[in-house]
């Protein structure tokens, strides 16, 4: 028994004469050193692997991202117009699409644009952001593709909305915008698409895209 006190004593002595070297003011001993020192190169480090000595260089010319597709259509008044008379909606119009778009729309649009889109939006109504068009306006007379690019790209006070979604959730939302302009004008509503395929090929697998129902 006091062999066995003694050792637990020993033990307890060793113990603490370890932890009163401790430096409260400098590391101490490290087991894992790779968790304190990243074996990577820094991004603004000098290096004589790279050009310029500087790690931190721009993407190769003409490279892109995995899963992005580039967007054709420049972001100024020729490629608006150019995306208003070319670009349609490669996404099916089912009733999974539209429901889909109606929810994303709820999320970014309604705000401003308003649940019926007449431009009577929650900001609107308290007059924090004025001149928000209705989407049956005759002078702008949107269709498909300008609706996707303002999405993208943004447009006059409204920002680009690239960044909050995909290329399917975007053009579920135009969907969806194209629908309110036709209650807006009185027309008839479309039948949905019995080819849930098509143009499938238009999108990455980023995108998670299932286009049929």
């Amino acid at each position: 028994m006091m062999k066995t006190t003694n050792k637990y004593l020993l033990l307890i002595l060793t113990l603490g004469l370890i932890m009163s070297c401790a430096d409260d003011n400098e590391r101490n001993y490290q087991y894992f050193p790779d968790m304190y020192q990243s074996q990577a190169y820094e991004a603004y480090a000098e290096s004589e692997l790279f050009p310029n000595q500087t790690t931190a260089l721009k993407p190769a010319e003409g490279s892109v991202k995995r899963g992005w597709m580039p967007f054709e259509y420049a972001d100024n008044e020729e490629g608006y117009q150019r995306a208003k008379k070319e670009l349609e909606n490669p996404v099916p119009y089912t009733e999974e699409n539209l429901l889909k778009g109606e929810e994303l729309y709820g999320y970014y649009c309604a705000i401003c644009h308003g649940d019926k889109g007449n431009g009577k939006g929650w900001l609107v109504q308290q007059e924090k952001v004025l001149g928000v068009p209705s989407y049956d306006d005759v002078g702008r007379a949107i269709t498909s593709g300008s609706t996707y690019y303002v999405i993208y790209h943004g447009r006059n006070l409204m920002g680009s909305y690239a960044s909050q979604m995909n290329r399917k959730e975007m053009w579920q939302v135009t969907q969806y915008v194209m629908k309110l302009k036709r209650e807006l004008e009185d027309k008839d509503e479309l039948p949905f698409d019995k080819d849930t395929i098509k143009n499938k090929q238009l999108f990455s697998t980023s995108d998670k895209l299932e286009l049929t129902n």
